[in-house]
């Protein structure tokens, strides 16, 4: 049994629950193995003795901006050849999220 700071090898690996400890020379001789673990879920971390480690995780998944929306949203009218209608509940609780904003605090900031 393996509790949290318990760690163990696997194939030369360094597994602690899901991040996986790897040297840099173990990195570059099977990197499509390690990328198909990141895709499984795990957190490689790529040790040197050098240089801080590198960390391989799964990107984020990208986030449109407001002005792409917007764009999108055209090209569909055109494409459908009318102007899709905002749902009147949401377009509320639209209208209400914009109504209640408050400014951000950026006293830490400065």
């Amino acid at each position: 049994m393996f509790d949290g700071n318990t760690r163990r090898r696997f194939w030369g690996i360094i597994v602690d629950m899901e991040v996986i400890h790897i040297s840099e020379a173990e990195a570059a001789r099977d990197l499509s193995g390690l990328l198909a673990r990141v895709r499984a879920g795990a957190e490689i971390v790529i040790e040197s003795e050098s240089l801080p480690p590198a960390i391989l995780r799964a990107a984020g998944l990208p986030r449109r901006s407001m002005s792409e929306s917007i764009a999108l949203a055209e090209a569909r009218t055109r494409e459908l050849g009318y102007k899709p209608v905002m749902d009147a509940g949401f377009a509320a609780d639209l209208e209400e999220i914009v109504q209640n904003r408050k400014p951000r605090d950026r006293s830490a900031w400065e």
